[in-house]
Formats: structure tokens, C-alpha cells, sequence
């Protein structure tokens, strides 16, 4: 590299001295969250507020599994099972589907690509009545059938892997493929899908983080004995007043399933990125 290219590569101290800033004020909500989960209520009360823990997590922690209106372990096993579930599966038939409409001719492949992409364009709350009204028929009210079918397909799933799949995936690979002897399904599962691995990643994991988080649909279709996450700690709220160490006890708890996917999911990313690097 030339002299220029080098100086427009150079790390500035400005540069770190940002970094270091934007790291801090992502990280200091959670930190603060750790410190009031950790110490009595009149804690956040304090000026200046806290900045070191306590040693109350047990007891704020104790009122959250002891508070029968929350059912906070319920809505802990529910939030597991539910966003599981609808990972798995819209990582699998986004990147089948992604493969189908990126490498596979078929009659009418572009009008139910653009249908799909139209379906992301309508508000979601547009459907919530509808939906509701068929969740009722379908006799799913307060089951976790009701926050799980309906989102087991995703359209941006779909159009993200048919993306990622029109340039990870060579025809020639392909075509390789059904020289050997390998059927469609084969050909998917042991040259398309690993290819397609990094994008799988980052699409498991935004659908991870976007079920766990989810509270509007849940709230609608589930009652109070039958919780997710986010509606239970949204009934730690509900009181004459809110006990914040108590609501930041539970959240904490309720954080840690995020951060290991989180941890799990950008191995694989980082992985999936270094091999392709690798390979070019």
C-alpha cells in the first residue's frame, strides 16, 4: 500500500476516543439496570444514582418468583419455547425458500417473489384484528399456538436469504451437484445451506431478539396465568406503585437467554465470515 491508502487506514486517537463513547453509552443502561436489581428500592431514588452493586439481587429476585400475579417463570419457559421455535423455523424455510427463488426456475418464481415483498410493506398492527379473530375460531386463545404459527414464516426472511443465496451460491455449484447424482433437497441441504450459513446466523438471531422482545401480540392472545416474558414483567408494573428493583431484577434475569444466543449466533457469523474470507 501506498502512503496515501495508509493514512486513510490509520486509526485517529478521535477515532478510539468515539468508539470508547459510543461503547460506554450502549453499555452503561444494562449496568445501571445490574446496579438497582442489585440494591434496595429506594435506591433509584438516590442523587447522585448509584454506580456501584449491592447485595440484594436475592431478596428483589425473590419478590419477582414470589409475586403470583407476574407467574415470571411461566413467562420465562413460554418466551424460550415461542421464540425457539419460531427461529428454527424461519431460518429454514427462509433460506429454502431464498433458495428456491434465487436458483431455481420456476413459472410465476418473480410474482410470488414481489407478493411476498409486498406482505412487508402493510403495517403490522393492520392485521392484529383480524388475526385475532381467527385465533378465536381456531379455539388458540391463551396457547402458545396462537404467538407461534403465525410467525413461523417471515417475508424478510425470505427476501434476505434470497439475497444472500443469489451471490454465495455459484450456479456452477449447483450444476455440479446434479452432475453427481444429488436431488434438490440434497443439493440444499449439503451445498446451499452452509453456504448460506453466516446470513442463517444473523437472521436467527434478529428473529431471536425480535419474539423474545415482542409484548403487543402476546398481551392480546394470553392471559395472565399463561404469560410470555415481556407481558410478565409488564404485570410487575402493574401496582399503585412499581417496585423498580423488583422489575429490574426479573429483566436482568430475563436478559441473559438474549445475550447467549447473542454470544452463540456471532461465533457462527464471525466463523461464517473468516471462511468466506478465506476462500477468497
Amino acid at each position: 500500500m501506498n502512503s496515501a491508502s495508509q493514512r486513510l487506514w490509520r486509526t485517529s486517537p478521535l477515532t478510539y476516543c468515539a468508539l470508547v463513547l459510543a461503547v460506554l453509552f450502549s453499555i452503561y443502561p444494562f449496568y445501571y439496570m445490574i446496579v438497582i436489581a442489585t440494591r434496595s428500592l429506594d435506591a433509584i431514588n438516590d442523587v447522585p444514582p448509584p454506580m456501584t452493586p449491592g447485595d440484594s439481587f436475592g431478596d428483589n429476585f425473590g419478590r419477582v418468583l414470589d409475586n403470583d400475579a407476574a407467574n415470571f417463570v411461566t413467562g420465562l419457559i413460554n418466551s424460550l419455547i415461542v421464540s425457539s421455535v419460531v427461529t428454527l423455523s424461519v431460518v429454514i424455510t427462509g433460506s429454502l425458500a431464498g433458495f428456491a427463488f434465487a436458483k431455481l426456475r420456476f413459472r410465476g418464481r418473480n410474482v410470488l417473489l414481489l407478493s411476498i415483498i409486498v406482505t412487508m410493506m402493510i403495517p403490522t398492527q393492520l392485521g392484529l384484528i383480524p388475526l385475532w379473530g381467527m385465533i378465536q375460531d381456531f379455539g388458540w386463545y391463551d396457547t402458545l399456538y396462537a404467538v407461534t404459527v403465525p410467525f413461523l414464516v417471515s417475508a424478510f426472511g425470505v427476501f434476505m436469504m434470497r439475497q444472500y443465496a443469489s451471490q454465495a451460491v455459484s450456479d456452477e455449484l449447483i450444476e455440479a451437484g446434479r452432475v453427481d447424482g444429488a436431488n434438490t433437497f440434497r443439493i440444499y441441504w449439503n451445498i446451499v445451506l452452509p453456504a448460506l450459513r453466516p446470513a442463517a446466523a444473523v437472521l436467527g438471531l434478529l428473529t431471536f431478539m425480535e419474539t423474545w422482545n415482542s409484548y403487543l401480540w402476546p398481551y392480546a392472545v394470553l392471559t395472565p396465568e399463561n404469560p410470555t416474558l415481556q407481558v410478565s414483567l409488564a404485570f410487575l408494573s402493574y401496582a399503585y406503585y412499581t417496585d423498580y428493583s423488583q422489575v429490574f431484577a426479573a429483566t436482568a434475569i430475563g436478559t441473559v437467554p438474549l445475550v447467549i444466543v447473542f454470544i452463540v449466533f456471532g461465533r457462527q457469523i464471525i466463523g461464517g465470515i473468516m471462511e468466506g474470507a478465506v476462500k477468497s
